[in-house]
């Protein structure tokens, strides 16, 4: 089995550093489940037709940004969790630490040096 090497984000590597955190998340939940609760309130206390319309297609908008939101938490986790996995009754290293430790080794002197080009 080969290791299917680091998560591509962008034609990059994810790097966790980028991209929204947590507590972006969180303030879209809590946003949202505010508007989720108001939007049959506003019905109910016979606001305008037009601003219960207006909190419907906020919903609507909110739920696709968290929702992209949390896909894009999900792979920062997975690239994490990949980046750090040693089997627990393992006492070699893993694949990629091996690798890893073949790219510390390796000289830098040629720029243009890639490395292996996965396909």
């Amino acid at each position: 089995m080969t290791s299917p090497g680091p998560i591509q984000y962008k034609g990059d590597e994810l790097r966790a550093e980028r991209g929204p955190g947590l507590g972006c998340f969180r303030f879209q939940l809590i946003v949202l489940a505010f508007v989720v609760i108001l939007t049959p309130l506003s019905v109910l206390w016979h606001w305008p037709d037009w601003l219960s319309a207006v909190l419907l297609f906020i919903v609507i908008g909110l739920l696709l940004v968290a929702g992209q939101t949390i896909i894009f938490l999900l792979r920062l986790v997975a690239a994490d969790r990949r980046a750090r996995r040693r089997p627990l009754g393992s006492a070699t290293r893993t694949v990629g630490e091996l690798e890893d430790e073949q790219r510390s080794d390796a000289p830098k002197d040629d720029p243009n040096d890639e490395g292996p080009v996965q396909q």
